[in-house]
């Protein structure tokens, strides 16, 4: 059986203490037995300003950050899901939230871009994010082989959108790796639920690694880093601070709950490609 965990941080605007702090958390999981690894969103770097990650954007196949997942993923034999990272795009006012899969040789062998942007205003705070304005979106649904299962990605508001999780679903998903760094005013109404409601519809595995503290840059992230079953039991959760939450992969559990409760067989209404 294998065992699967999810880290949390509190990133700053330093690329290299993050680095060594989601250096620290790897190993503390791996430790503890884990085989794949989920990190949050911009684990990397949490700047002071949107515009700050245009100038810490990467290449793709080369750079500081994920010379480091890599790097990591080799050195602990251990499948590394890159939460999201900043990588360049066609366009030099814009980047890409791009969520890289590593196996367990530092290879790259899956790219997600993060398709929905957090373009919102919150009312409660005044916060206000506008992620278009320098992240690009992608469009394709990733849905890979590993070692654990068929492991779909996504990366935080995305989990809002269903569409995306029953596309997933046709391309026959166990596992979902969910990176994120949720507010702390929407975490606190939305985080569980939606993280619990995407494993139970489509009755599989929910990875969702998160962001949980207070931020240089004046931000409050909700934590609650989770892992859920197909039946939307929570396995392992940590509200707040940095660490790491882990639990067992069972896909003969997964297979035994879509066998005797077949939802994804009694679905009327089909899901549209992603525009």
């Amino acid at each position: 059986m294998k065992r699967i965990a999810a880290i949390q941080m509190a990133s700053s605007a330093s690329v290299g203490s993050n680095l060594t702090e989601a250096a620290r958390l790897i190993s503390r999981a791996v430790d503890a037995g884990a085989d794949l690894v989920v990190l949050p969103e911009n684990f990397a770097h949490m700047g002071m300003n949107e515009r700050e990650k245009l100038t810490v954007a990467e290449t793709l196949g080369t750079g500081q950050i994920q010379n480091f997942l890599a790097t990591q993923a080799d050195k602990h034999r251990v499948w590394i899901v890159g939460g999201a990272i900043p990588l360049k795009s066609a366009s030099p006012q814009h980047v890409r939230a791009a969520c890289l899969l590593y196996n367990d040789h530092g290879k790259v062998v899956a790219r997600y871009d993060k398709i929905h942007m957090f373009d919102v205003k919150i009312h409660e705070t005044g916060e206000m994010y506008s992620e278009s304005e320098t992240v690009e979106h992608g469009k394709d649904v990733v849905v890979v082989d590993t070692p654990f299962g068929r492991l779909g990605l996504a990366v935080c508001y995305d989990i809002r959108f269903p569409e995306l999780f029953r596309r997933m679903v046709n391309e026959k998903v166990d596992i979902i790796a969910v990176p994120s760094a949720f507010t702390a005013t929407t975490g606190k109404a939305h985080w569980e639920t939606l993280v619990r409601a995407r494993a139970i519809e489509n009755l599989s595995y929910v990875i969702a690694a998160a962001q949980g503290g207070y931020h240089i840059n004046g931000r409050e992230t909700h934590g609650d880093s989770m892992i859920v079953d197909p039946w939307g039991k929570i396995l392992d959760r940590l509200p707040r601070g940095s660490g790491f939450v882990i639990a067992n992969i069972d896909l003969e559990f997964l297979r035994q709950v879509r066998r005797t409760f077949p939802t994804l067989q009694h679905r009327r209404i089909s899901c549209e490609p992603c525009a």
